[in-house]
C-alpha cells in the first residue's frame, strides 16, 4: 500500500485523456464570474521532471504528451490543456509534467481556491513544496476519501472535484463509488471527474455496471484505448464525468479521434463516449 509513484507515469497517454477533459471542464468554469471551488482527492507531486530517473526508466511521456506537444495543425480543443502544460516548460524543450494541481492552478482566478489530498508522505511533501506562499492552496497529507467528506459542500456554489486514485488497493473502485455516491449527493449541483485504468475489457465492464447501477444524473463517460487488450498492461483509461457542461460531449466527441490518431499503436487505438444517464439539455 502506498507505493506507487506517479513519476513513472506522468505524462503517458492516461495523463493526456485526463488532463485535457480537467482542463476543458476548468474552462468551462471560467465563463461566469462567480468564484469556483476545484478539489484534488490524490494530488500527487504536483509536478514531475521528465529527466528524473523514474520518468526515463519507461519514458512513457514520449508516447503520451511527447506525440502531440510541438504538433501543429492541431484541433483548437486542445489549446487549454497543451497551454496549461507549456506554463510548466516555457521553453520549446518538454522538462516537465505537470499534475493535475499544477493543470487545475492554470486556470484558477483570484476568487477560485483549490484543496488538494495527498496520503503519501513523500508526495504530500513535495505537493506542499510545490505550492508553498500559495494562498489559493490549501494542501493536506490525508485520505483523499476522508478529504473530500470534510470539504463538501463548500462556500462556492460551483466547482469540480477530481479523484484519481492509483487503484493499488484491492477495493479501490469500491472506495471510489461509495465516495462518488455520498459527495454528489452532498453537492449535486458539483462537476465531479473520476479516472479509472483499463488493463481488462471484465473489470472495466463490471465497473461501470457499478457505475450505472449509482444512477447518478447526468453521468457520462469518455475512453481513450491505445491498443487492443494486453495482459498486465495499461491498455487505455477513462473518465466518469457527473454533471459535464453543455456541449462538452460533443467537444470531446471531436478531440477523441484526435488523440486516437496521435497516440494508438499502430493504428489499433479506439476511443467512446457515452451517456449512462441523461444527456444535458440545451440551456
Amino acid at each position: 500500500m502506498l507505493s506507487y509513484r506517479h513519476g513513472f507515469h506522468a505524462g503517458n497517454h492516461a495523463d493526456v485523456l485526463k488532463h485535457l477533459t480537467l482542463s476543458l471542464l476548468l474552462q468551462s468554469l471560467l465563463k461566469k464570474e462567480k468564484p469556483f471551488f476545484f478539489m484534488d482527492t490524490h494530488g500527487g507531486a504536483g509536478r514531475y521532471a521528465l529527466n528524473a530517473e523514474w520518468a526515463i526508466k519507461n519514458r512513457e511521456f514520449e508516447s503520451g504528451i511527447g506525440r502531440i506537444w510541438q504538433r501543429s495543425s492541431l484541433p483548437k480543443g486542445l489549446s487549454p490543456y497543451l497551454d496549461a502544460v507549456r506554463t510548466t516548460n516555457p521553453s520549446s524543450q518538454l522538462r516537465w509534467y505537470p499534475g493535475s494541481p499544477r493543470i487545475a492552478r492554470h486556470f484558477l482566478r483570484p476568487q477560485d481556491r483549490m484543496v488538494l489530498a495527498e496520503l503519501h508522505p513523500k508526495e504530500s511533501l513535495e505537493l506542499a513544496r510545490e505550492f508553498e506562499g500559495d494562498r489559493q492552496v490549501k494542501v493536506e497529507a490525508l485520505d483523499g476519501y476522508q478529504s473530500l467528506k470534510a470539504h463538501l459542500p463548500p462556500k462556492e456554489r460551483r466547482g469540480l472535484i477530481h479523484i484519481d486514485p492509483a487503484y493499488e488497493v484491492k477495493d479501490e473502485r469500491r472506495r471510489v463509488l461509495e465516495a462518488l455516491l455520498d459527495a454528489t449527493r452532498r453537492w449535486p449541483t458539483g462537476i465531479f471527474a473520476v479516472w479509472y485504468p483499463i488493463q481488462d475489457g471484465a473489470t472495466r465492464d463490471e465497473f461501470l455496471k457499478r457505475v450505472e447501477k449509482l444512477k447518478i444524473p447526468k453521468t457520462m463517460v469518455v475512453e481513450l484505448m491505445v491498443r487492443p487488450e494486453e495482459a498486465f498492461r495499461l491498455n487505455g483509461s477513462g473518465m466518469i464525468l457527473i454533471n459535464p457542461p453543455w456541449q462538452l460531449d460533443q467537444e470531446l466527441s471531436l478531440l477523441l479521434p484526435i488523440l486516437v490518431d496521435h497516440l494508438g499503436e499502430g493504428g489499433q487505438g479506439s476511443s467512446q463516449l457515452q451517456w449512462l444517464h441523461g444527456e444535458l439539455p440545451a440551456p
